[in-house]
């Protein structure tokens, strides 16, 4: 027997912006986006993930050498620009995917953070940052007093 699901109009627009925005994103990537300096750039790819502690941001950066690397936290807006050189060619490209020159990618995140600690390394063409919350923004059990005596709280 089949069951009728109602129709909710509402449903899949997360997962349409999502569809849309990446690809905004590859057409700008293909098609050489602008930075502020009126040059084109591109945008690496990021994933963006919070655990109790800290952000973890990777950006996918081939064949960059770190020291192209420019990464800066200004009022919680986490930057990461540079260039990537393009590689040695002989003869005359058949295909050419592979985004190459100045890119930019900034992200502003939700919460402060503690820019002394942010950890960053660079390994197999990931970009890893390591963005630990400020104390204040970290969560905080609190304890509960009943009848004068200390309720523990449990761990989540």
């Amino acid at each position: 027997m089949t069951s009728l699901t109602l129709w909710d109009p509402f449903r899949n627009m997360a997962t349409l912006q999502n569809e849309m925005n990446r690809l905004f994103e590859e057409t700008f990537r293909t098609l050489g986006g602008w930075t502020q300096n009126g040059g084109s750039a591109w945008a690496p790819a990021l994933d963006v993930w919070e655990t109790d502690d800290a952000f973890i941001v990777e950006a996918s950066i081939p064949g960059i050498q770190p020291d192209n690397l420019d990464i800066s936290l200004v009022n919680n807006m986490l930057t990461i620009q540079g260039e990537v050189q393009p590689g040695a060619q002989q003869g005359q490209f058949y295909l050419r995917e592979r985004p190459y020159g100045r890119f930019y990618r900034s992200l502003q995140l939700p919460m402060p953070v503690n820019s002394e600690q942010i950890e960053a390394s660079y390994t197999n063409g990931v970009l890893r940052l390591h963005v630990p919350k400020a104390e204040e923004a970290k969560p905080k059990r609190i304890a509960v007093r009943s009848n004068g005596h200390l309720i523990e709280a449990q761990p989540a």
